[in-house]
């Protein structure tokens, strides 16, 4: 399940810091963070999962819910290797999750 359905005022900071408030397993509501660009980087213009610093070489970085599934989307403009710049997007909820009141990034095995 994706991390929106318990959270609540989720932003990104700085580019790269998700922030928000999480629901911990008792019900209480806490702040927390993660930095993104641990997580993700820039692939030839693309999002690429277990990159690093995608800051480095994006633009106009934007997050918004998007749709009636509410999926929480990270955009940009990420530079190619061979200059150009394109929109690129990647669905937070794909490795992103809360564990009881903290963000944590999920690997696939």
């Amino acid at each position: 399940m994706s991390f929106t359905a318990s959270s609540e005022d989720i932003r990104v900071d700085g580019g790269s810091t998700l922030r928000g408030r999480l629901r911990t397993e008792s019900g209480n509501w806490v702040d927390a963070h993660i930095n993104l660009n641990e997580f993700i980087g820039n692939k030839d213009g693309r999002f690429e999962w277990g990159g690093k610093n995608f800051t480095d070489t994006a633009e106009d970085i934007r997050y918004a819910i998007e749709g009636g599934a509410s999926v929480p989307v990270l955009r940009a403009r990420l530079k190619k290797l061979d200059g150009e710049w394109v929109e690129a997007d990647i669905n937070l909820a794909e490795r992103v999750q809360n564990d009881n009141g903290r963000f944590e990034f999920r690997e696939f095995t």
